[in-house]
């Protein structure tokens, strides 16, 4: 049986949406949570695997800055602090647990250099967090949504291949 973490950041509620539908493909093998990155743990003792949601922000994880922005236009759960401020105050006992990442993009510009995901995997791989796979990007229809049709489906399909994938890290 796997213990799953979900730690999202969202601040219009679409990540929040994906992240949901992963821990419920997670569940298929045990215990999957959500958790707002405000609300996240720094002391993962139990968790076996760590799932990383992210939107991206100015073709990367969110800053203060670009939180700031969200706010100004019009997020309606905005976060107070990011990903990339809560992974570098993981205790140092959490560097066993296997991690995967994804993130949200709007589809208009999904085909812009830059991940949140891919951001969150470097900052984890640097923390010496080891990677489950490849991260992987889930659509949106602008910065309010909705997110598109499938995408909710795909996001159960990433949870259920996760718990496949936790054994093999990828590099």
């Amino acid at each position: 049986m796997t213990t799953s973490l979900v730690v999202v950041e969202s601040h219009w509620g679409n990540t929040e949406r994906i992240a949901y539908a992963v821990a419920e493909g997670l569940a298929a093998a045990g215990d999957a949570r959500v958790v707002r990155v405000d609300d996240a743990p720094t002391r993962l003792e139990g968790v076996d695997l760590l799932v990383i949601g992210a939107l991206t922000h100015a073709f990367s994880l969110s800053r203060p800055a670009t939180r700031d922005e969200a706010i100004a236009k019009g997020a309606t759960q905005p976060s107070a602090s990011g990903i990339r401020e809560w992974m570098a105050r993981i205790e140092a006992d959490a560097r066993h647990i296997l991690v995967a990442t994804f993130d949200t993009k709007v589809e208009q510009v999904k085909r812009l250099p830059g991940s949140a995901a891919w951001a969150a995997r470097r900052v984890a791989k640097s923390a010496g967090l080891p990677l489950t796979q490849r991260p992987t990007s889930f659509s949106i229809v602008g910065y309010d949504g909705p997110v598109l049709p499938g995408e909710l489906e795909r996001a159960r399909q990433f949870g259920r291949d996760r718990v496949g994938a936790a054994a093999v890290s990828f590099r």
